[in-house]
């Protein structure tokens, strides 16, 4: 079985290259995903021609396995709001939602349940250096509202997929969060839980913690000169040495690359 994690940013192409229809296919393709995680992705939005970007990649990974876990309704570069009870805020192809912007989870094996975890939200924000009218500035950055999705598979299996967030403490805080969750979630082998996804947090200690391990060591960040491992792959039971780390090109998308482990179902 081979679990993928990525942060997608909603397809945004490299600075030196371009994103195509085509292009995605064949980067989901060269992925040869089982599980994916995704980070950053769009349902429904304008500004990325108003696709469903995760019914989107199921389709290329020709499975009808997906869900979408909004973190905000609307797009975060104009006004949006966080989720409310009224919501759909597990959004599958039965249960269709309002446009909005998060995570997702595809998977070609059969997915029996599909659970979602609201986060503990940063208070304060962090500046950082973003383009500004030709000119890159310092700017206050308030964080958005994350949440974790999990998908409890037929064989078995329970992948977790999220995001953290970018202020430091905070996301390691979301971390242990999840951690103690997938001790509810409702699966019979504990040995078979994964979490994955961009967790924003750059050393590998913080990440594990006591009783977790990292099964692919990979810089992901930036995509075209990579500097710094922010995306992981983790499981309490299965070590490293069990797993498979997949090496992947670079596809030409997004600011991160995607990181793969396959591992023995």
């Amino acid at each position: 079985m081979r679990l993928t994690s990525w942060n997608f940013l909603h397809g945004l192409p490299t600075p030196l290259t371009e994103a195509t229809h085509q292009g995605l296919a064949s980067a989901i393709d060269a992925l040869g995903a089982d599980v994916l995680g995704l980070q950053e992705v769009d349902y429904f939005l304008s500004r990325s021609e108003n696709e469903n970007q995760v019914a989107q990649i199921a389709h290329f990974m020709r499975t009808s396995h997906w869900a979408f876990a909004p973190s905000v309704m609307g797009s975060p570069d104009e006004d949006w709001r966080a989720p409310k009870s009224s919501d759909v805020i597990v959004v599958t192809e039965k249960s269709p939602g309002a446009p909005g912007y998060g995570i997702g989870l595809v998977s070609k094996i059969p997915v029996t349940s599909w659970h979602r975890l609201e986060l503990n939200v940063a208070p304060v924000g962090i500046f950082m250096k973003l383009p500004r009218n030709g000119t890159i500035k310092r700017i206050y950055v308030h964080d958005h509202p994350r949440s974790a999705i999990a998908a409890v598979l037929e064989n078995g299996w329970l992948v977790v997929n999220t995001h953290l967030s970018f202020v430091p403490f905070f996301n390691y805080l979301q971390l242990l969060q999840v951690k103690r969750w997938t001790k509810k979630l409702p699966i019979k082998d504990r040995n078979k839980i994964i979490i994955m996804g961009d967790l924003n947090l750059r050393f590998s200690s913080l990440v594990r913690g006591v009783n977790w391990n990292s099964l692919a060591t990979k810089l992901t960040f930036p995509s075209w000169t990579p500097k710094v491992q922010l995306d992981y792959i983790l499981s309490q039971k299965v070590a490293s040495e069990d797993v498979i780390d997949v090496q992947l090109a670079p596809s030409g998308l997004s600011d991160h690359l995607p990181i793969s482990v396959d591992v023995d179902q």
